[in-house]
């Protein structure tokens, strides 16, 4: 048995270095004789799920057909197809969280070692965001250096903190945040973003608890000025949404809208 092909898949979410996105898999295609074996290998310390296709020219043979979806577990191999065609040239996506992840109805704390509160981007904030992923994501206004804190008990699936600047620049900035995403028990994934240059104190597969402190918030990434972007997903099949959350803030129970979101 050997490996005579692997290719990575690089996604915007989170970087390997200053300057190129990290992994989320990598494809490995195995030579078994009679045909060939690709293997999606999960770099991070929560599930993902997985689709292998073509780049480009006709499907070739493959148990399954093409494309082929597999979930995969935390730092988990998982054999995705059986492809006949040794110069195939496939393509591995990977998307974060499984698939069917049952969310239920939790009241997240105040992320942020605060006594005071300003939002400046709610639900649907037309700035940034008005897509799946964060149509339900909050950006709390900051200092630079804020403690972070966990708003929700889970294990830390993936995270970044190499980066040093921010700006907004598309779509160089977009995949130049700093960020930590934390697995809930329900499959529910939340995801704090724009951090400090180095300002990440956890480690993936290491557990935190409600209220523990994560990291310290900066302005890294597509960002205008120093805050926290706060927002909690699901994987909905090959897709990451946002999810609308409830959360008691340091003056109360905290209630967003898409109506009261800013510019």
């Amino acid at each position: 048995m050997r490996a005579f092909a692997a290719c990575l898949l690089l996604l915007a979410t989170a970087s390997a270095s200053p300057q190129t996105p990290a992994a989320l898999a990598r494809l490995v295609i195995e030579d078994r004789g009679a045909g060939h074996e690709a293997w999606a290998e999960n770099l991070l310390a929560g599930p993902i799920e997985v689709v292998l296709r073509v780049d480009g020219g006709p499907a070739p043979a493959a148990r399954p057909a093409l494309p082929a979806r597999a979930t995969v577990p935390a730092r988990g191999r998982v054999l995705v197809a059986r492809v006949a065609a040794a110069d195939a040239r496939l393509r591995l996506e990977a998307v974060p969280g499984h698939p069917a992840a049952q969310v239920r109805d939790i009241e997240y704390a105040w992320p942020l070692a605060t006594a005071s509160l300003r939002i400046e981007q709610a639900w649907g904030g037309r700035f940034s965001h008005a897509d799946d992923e964060n149509r339900h994501a909050v950006d709390f206004a900051t200092p630079v250096g804020t403690p972070v804190l966990a708003a929700r008990e889970g294990v830390v699936m993936q995270l970044e903190g190499g980066f040093a600047e921010g700006g907004l620049d598309r779509p160089e900035d977009m995949a130049r945040a700093n960020f930590i995403r934390i697995l809930h028990d329900d499959g529910t994934m939340a995801v704090y973003a724009h951090l400090a240059a180095d300002g990440t104190e956890v480690r993936p597969g290491e557990r935190v608890r409600r209220g523990q402190r994560i990291g310290r918030s900066g302005n890294t990434g597509y960002s205008g000025g120093p805050h926290l972007h706060f927002v909690v997903q699901a994987n909905r099949g090959m897709r990451l949404v946002s999810l609308p959350f409830r959360m008691f803030g340091p003056g109360g129970i905290l209630r967003f809208t898409e109506a009261a979101a800013g510019d």
